[in-house]
């Protein structure tokens, strides 16, 4: 037996909040009757589930790469604004895939993708504590106060963000490049966490989430993740997660 919020993100519905909504909406079936009840349990051998009155299963192998965001390139298969998106650097395939998690329009770097819901949410949920790292270039120098202050955290909407790596890189007459390391991802939060200091973000490249990096693959290019990459997100998301904050529905778009 299965949660069938869980059952739906196997099934390449989308996320577990995304499928949320289908079953409110009424979309969902479970043997023939349809089911608005976020609670109920399927029996994966035994019950038929219908999407809009056709039959889904869960898709028994799962696919997930990493690509080099470039800047200038929306994280959605469409836009109103018929801007580029990171579709229109991947291959067919991957058209089914959905993203862990977000970049924004100006930030560039590691982003991961999947057809694995359940596991997709998990790695984007800040309890389980899957640090994110980031090379930040910012319009000014940071004093001690001010890394200190990003280290142990700044108020973001009334709420302080967890501790934060932070490491100088680089420093410059009219800026100074960053090393942070961070374990949620609230909306634009390595942004407004500069920016609540009065400085600005000139760049943002995501480099790393846990174990896994960019390492040689060049901007714009994509790979799949190798079996060692996969297994470390599963052994990171098996166990019970922190009891930390509850999800922001915009976290990881830096």
């Amino acid at each position: 037996m299965v949660r069938i919020n869980k059952f739906l993100a196997e099934c390449n519905l989308g996320s577990r909040r995304k499928v949320e909504e289908f079953i409110l909406n009424g979309d969902i079936k479970v043997n023939g009757e349809i089911c608005t009840d976020l609670g109920r349990q399927i029996d994966v051998d035994n019950d038929i589930v219908q999407y809009k009155n056709k039959r889904i299963k869960p898709d028994q192998e799962k696919i997930f790469i990493l690509l080099n965001k470039p800047q200038n390139y929306v994280v959605t298969k469409k836009d109103e604004f018929d801007r580029k998106t990171i579709y229109d650097l991947l291959p067919e395939f991957a058209k089914k895939l959905n993203p862990v998690g977000r970049l924004d329009y100006a930030s560039e770097g590691l982003l991961l993708l999947t057809d694995d819901g359940d596991l997709s949410y998990k790695i984007a949920h800040p309890s389980y504590q899957i640090s994110k790292t980031y090379n930040v270039q910012i319009d000014a120098l940071l004093s001690h106060d001010e890394i200190k202050k990003l280290r142990e955290g700044i108020v973001i909407d009334d709420k302080i963000t967890l501790p934060a790596q932070v490491f100088m890189k680089k420093i410059a007459d009219k800026y100074c490049e960053i090393k942070i390391t961070i374990t949620e991802g609230r909306n634009r939060q390595i942004r407004r966490m500069i920016e609540s200091l009065g400085h600005h973000v000139l760049k943002l490249k995501r480099i790393q989430v846990g174990d896994i990096s960019l390492d040689n693959t060049p901007t714009g290019m994509w790979r799949f993740l190798t079996a060692a990459e996969v297994l470390f997100l599963v052994k990171k998301t098996a166990r019970k997660p922190a009891n930390k904050r509850i999800r922001n529905k915009n976290e990881n778009r830096n």
